[in-house]
């Protein structure tokens, strides 16, 4: 690929991704994503399972540039596996661990982090390397420090930067502990977090800015630090999602055990459903409301050739629910500890009480110590 294809091909992604951003362009416009991005992984359609197959075009050829500079998320690792470390023919199964997310999310989040020449600025999950470009282009790279839990991500990032005159600081840490400096300008996290680190908020000046978003949602979050140590702020309209802050290469296994169970018991707790069984992949909203009202459930759904659609609710602890709607009635079985399923009626029937709020009117309140959402009417806090 000559220099001059890269630079056109970049320039038509920044005027796509940056027209609502136009301080961004420049940077865009002279950030070789292709370098950042060798190789990544596809997923394999209709694989049984969460089947991956690799990437791996030319350097620089014209299938590398066609695909590194258009506004798409480039998945390069899939559980511990790295697109760099893959034979050809090779899969991968599991869910992604890091990627290259869309220059267009990245773009925005850096325009409503408002930064600009001369802040501070901490760049958490570095992933590719590609927001470190970016910020180090505009910011100048002493001003921004990039950090990711995978020693190897950095190592590469860094390598790749540098071949292309960038050097913003690199860390691997774990970025929800002590981190490599004590004050920053600005926070922008592209993982996902429950709750906010006390780090983080005990590194934000007064005046500072944080972009972030909640773990298990796609609450994408900006918050102002107050001269009192407490950050102010809302949930933006325009979702977004992100892998979740960890401290080990891959995350943990999926609750197939718990699966087990509430597929062929009839659970201890069996009743008539309150109202319609939701589908919690078109009615999100309401998905991470009662991801914020009971963390950490893993949500599974499927609809059977003679119609009967299921949705299983499981947990760590062995709760279970399983709700069963053919529409004509629909049953819930619940097992375990806790009864799953009550809560999530108990979400939904506060939420329609409250008139259906968007969740973009949530207020953030974050402080070391505590981390809060409020709806609009001040009398639903749920604590993040």
């Amino acid at each position: 690929m000559s220099v001059t294809s890269w630079h056109d091909a970049a320039r038509e992604l920044a005027d796509k991704v940056a027209a609502g951003a136009p301080e961004w362009h420049e940077a865009v416009s002279n950030t070789p994503r292709h370098l950042l991005v060798p190789r990544w992984w596809q997923r394999v359609p209709d694989s049984p399972t969460e089947e991956w197959e690799l990437v791996a075009p030319t350097a620089g050829s014209e299938k590398h540039r066609a695909v590194a500079y258009t506004d798409h998320t480039l998945v390069t690792r899939v559980g511990p596996l790295h697109a760099d470390h893959a034979q050809r023919a090779e899969r991968a199964t599991g869910s992604p661990t890091s990627s290259s997310t869309l220059p267009g999310l990245i773009v925005s989040m850096l325009h409503r982090l408002k930064a600009e020449p001369g802040h501070r600025l901490l760049d958490v999950g570095t992933g590719s390397g590609y927001s470190a470009a970016l910020t180090g282009r505009r910011l100048g790279d002493d001003h921004v420090t990039s950090v990711d839990v995978d020693p190897y991500l950095i190592d590469a990032a860094r390598s790749r930067l540098e071949g292309f005159g960038r050097s913003p600081r690199l860390e691997s840490i774990d970025a929800t502990g002590p981190l490599p400096d004590v004050e920053y300008d600005r926070i922008m996290a592209t993982v996902s977090v429950r709750p906010v680190p006390a780090t983080w908020l005990r590194s934000l000046r007064p005046g500072g800015r944080l972009v972030t978003t909640i773990a298990h949602t796609a609450l994408l979050i900006t918050a102002n630090m107050g001269e009192d140590g407490t950050a102010y702020g809302s949930v933006q309209p325009d979702p977004a999602t992100f892998m979740e802050t960890r401290r080990t290469v891959d995350y943990p296994p999926k609750l197939n055990e718990v699966f087990t169970s509430a597929r062929v018991h009839d659970g201890e707790d069996v009743r008539s459903a309150v109202g319609p069984v939701p589908d919690l992949w078109q009615d999100w909203p309401l998905r991470w409301l009662y991801e914020l009202d009971t963390p950490g459930v893993e949500t599974r759904a499927a609809t059977y050739p003679d119609g009967r659609r299921v949705v299983w609710l499981l947990a760590a602890d062995g709760s279970w629910a399983r709700a069963e709607d053919d529409d004509r009635t629909a049953t819930v079985h619940q097992g375990g500890p806790r009864r799953l399923w009550d809560s999530l009626e108990g979400v939904r029937s506060k939420w329609d009480a409250k008139g259906r709020f968007p969740l973009h009117a949530l207020r953030v309140t974050l402080s070391p110590e505590r981390g809060t959402l409020v709806s609009p009417d001040g009398t639903w806090t749920i604590t993040i």
